[in-house]
C-alpha cells in the first residue's frame, strides 16, 4: 500500500520532502505533480524501479523516460550540448518542456533509446519536484503519469491513489496539476523539430 502526502504546493514542508527522498532512494516508486502533468519517478541508477516505471506505463526501452534535472549545468552532464543547443535550453527553462538530447556516458545504457543513444531531459518549474530534486542532489527518471489504454494524463492525486496503491511506495498531493504534458522538442538535429505539442510553447522555437 503506498503512503499518500499532502504537501504544499508553494511552501513544500522540508521534513515531507525528506522522507519522500528516502522513500525514492530505498527502490520505491512516487506520483508527483510537476508544472505540467502528474508525473511518476524513482532514482536514476535503480534498475528495478525504472523497470517497474516502465511496466506501469505499458511503455519498452524504445520509449524515452525522461531525466528531471535541477538546472542546466545539470541537463550538460548527462547531455551533449552545443553552444546553438544551450542558447536554446537557456531560453526555455526551467519550464514546460522535454528536450531529446544525445546521451553522455553518465547516463546508463538503459536508460537511453537502444538505437539512437539519446535521452529525454528536462528542467521543471514546480516548487514540489524542484525540492525533491534539490534534497536527493540528482536527476530523477521518470514519465507522464498516463496509464494504458488512456488517452490523458491523471491529475486528481486521489485517483491516482486509488489506481495505484499496490503499484507504487508514494502519492504526493500537490494539488491538481495541468492536463497538458511538456511539449517534447528533438534538439540532435540541425533544426528543432517538434515530437509533442504540449504546455509550452513551441513558437520559442520557431515551430
Amino acid at each position: 500500500m503506498s503512503q499518500f502526502f499532502q504537501i504544499h504546493p508553494d511552501n513544500p514542508q522540508l521534513r515531507l520532502i525528506k522522507q519522500a527522498v528516502q522513500i525514492i532512494q530505498s527502490g520505491g516508486i512516487v506520483a508527483l505533480p510537476t508544472d505540467c502533468c502528474y508525473a511518476l519517478v524513482c532514482q536514476l541508477d535503480n534498475k528495478d524501479a525504472v523497470e517497474r516505471v516502465r511496466r506501469i506505463r505499458g511503455v519498452d526501452d524504445k520509449h524515452h523516460l525522461t531525466m528531471l534535472c535541477r538546472d542546466l549545468s545539470e541537463i550538460s552532464l548527462y547531455a551533449k550540448v552545443d553552444n546553438r543547443q544551450f542558447r536554446l535550453l537557456k531560453s526555455a527553462t526551467p519550464g514546460a518542456y522535454t528536450f531529446i538530447l544525445e546521451a553522455t556516458k553518465e547516463v546508463p545504457r538503459r536508460l537511453s533509446h537502444p538505437a539512437r543513444k539519446t535521452i529525454g531531459l528536462r528542467v521543471p518549474q514546480h516548487s514540489i519536484v524542484n525540492a525533491v530534486l534539490e534534497e536527493l542532489g540528482q536527476p530523477l527518471i521518470g514519465t507522464t503519469l498516463i496509464l494504458p489504454g488512456e488517452g490523458h494524463a491523471l491529475t486528481d492525486p486521489e485517483e491516482v491513489r486509488g489506481q495505484l496503491e499496490k503499484q507504487i511506495e508514494l502519492v504526493i498531493d500537490g494539488g491538481a496539476c495541468s492536463l497538458e504534458p511538456t511539449t517534447v522538442i528533438d534538439l540532435t538535429s540541425d533544426e528543432p523539430e517538434l515530437i509533442r505539442q504540449g504546455r509550452g510553447d513551441a513558437g520559442l522555437f520557431g515551430l
